[in-house]
């Protein structure tokens, strides 16, 4: 289950997480975000609650997609002691983005 955030959720959600967080940057009008936004659950729900996953609206939180470079959606990026550690852009397989971001198979 995803936490919707804004910039002024953002810290708190995000950065001073005790957990990584994937963030999905994405838009209502998004093909390709909606195709990932049920593979971004899996990942998450395989990992018993080792993970949270977030979900920017880009269109709602310009500021957020502009403070980290935000240019092409869907746009995930894994946060780990509040610090981005991995990125991957556009909808891919499950095992191509737990590759993508760094979270290995499983």
């Amino acid at each position: 289950m995803s936490t919707t955030v804004t910039e002024q959720s953002f810290e708190q959600e995000v950065l001073q997480s005790d957990k990584p967080v994937i963030v999905d940057f994405w838009a209502e009008w998004c093909g390709p975000c909606h195709a990932v936004s049920p593979v971004l659950d899996k990942i998450v729900d395989e990992r018993n609650g080792d993970l949270k996953l977030v979900k920017v609206n880009i269109d709602e939180e310009q500021g957020l997609a502009m403070r980290f470079g935000v240019q092409s959606i869907p746009m995930m990026i894994l946060f780990k002691d509040g610090e981005p550690a991995a990125a991957a852009v556009g909808a891919h397989p499950k095992s191509s983005l737990e590759r993508a971001l760094g979270l290995g198979e499983g």
